[in-house]
């Protein structure tokens, strides 16, 4: 936090803008310790509160803004450039579908606060074709809340944070080797989880040339289209002869599924 402290009084609030705008449109790099200190400096009357929180608010929107022009001009290629930089893309992107199933634009209120939502749920509202008035609205909420959660709590904890910068600033540069030390394990341990998973994965998978060479051929499979309802109401397009069901259904539904043949999952 010292060395946060220093840098955010060293180059002003341009470092709040920098870090928000950087993280929201998908950098591994967290704007929450930057909020905390620069709510601390405010407490302190080192800069200007509301300064800092309208920037945050800019360049959360700026970001969001970009992903949900991406969203709705390139449609799912986006979630594709999602999981080449996300750790978790699958499980986020299915979780942010539930969420905007489940809630609709008032998903973009707190997004943030959900590892993952935060960068998904901005493309997905453009692909789902949300009204941009709409997604402005919420999405600024989202943004005010957020900026102003965590730049508010660095404000009132201003003194404890103060006093544990300078308890860290005596570790010195160890501290700092520890903590990128603990970063660079965590990423690579999620991976390597992740990487586990797909080769897992691709142990079951089937083409979709042997799929459809399958079903030219008369075999007897079983298609069960997994997707989210957003998905196919997006897409417009079902799978032929598949039976559709959401993740949620499948304890309920599950006797509609034949076991007399193969049966071939499709997720997304």
């Amino acid at each position: 936090m010292a060395q946060v402290l220093e840098f955010l009084l060293r180059h002003g609030y341009w470092v709040v803008f920098a870090f928000v705008l950087a993280e929201q449109i998908g950098l591994p790099l967290p704007s929450t310790p930057v909020l905390l200190a620069a709510g601390a400096l405010a407490g302190l009357g080192r800069i200007s509160f509301w300064q800092a929180f309208v920037l945050g608010i800019t360049a959360s929107l700026m970001a969001d803004c970009l992903w949900y022009w991406l969203g709705r001009r390139r449609g799912y290629s986006v979630l594709n450039l999602l999981c080449r930089i996300a750790l978790e893309p699958d499980s986020c992107v299915r979780r942010t579908e539930n969420v905007f199933s489940r809630f609709g634009a008032s998903a973009l209120v707190f997004a943030k606060f959900v590892p993952g939502l935060s960068t998904a749920a901005p493309p997905l509202a453009g692909l789902f074709r949300m009204r941009l008035w709409v997604f402005l609205l919420s999405d600024g909420a989202g943004a005010a809340l957020w900026v102003g959660a965590f730049s508010g709590l660095g404000y009132l904890l201003r003194e404890q944070l103060e006093v544990a910068a300078e308890y860290a600033l005596g570790f010195g540069r160890w501290l700092g080797i520890g903590v990128i030390a603990l970063l660079a394990a965590y990423i690579v341990w999620h991976i390597w989880q992740r990487q586990r998973f797909l080769h897992k994965l691709r142990i079951a998978r089937i083409a979709p040339e042997e799929l459809l060479r399958k079903l030219n051929a008369g075999e007897p499979v079983m298609i069960v289209d997994l997707r989210n309802p957003l998905d196919v109401q997006t897409s417009g397009s079902k799978l032929p002869g598949a039976l559709l069901m959401a993740p949620g259904e499948l304890e309920k539904r599950h006797e509609e599924i034949a076991r007399d043949r193969d049966i071939i999952l499709y997720c997304t």
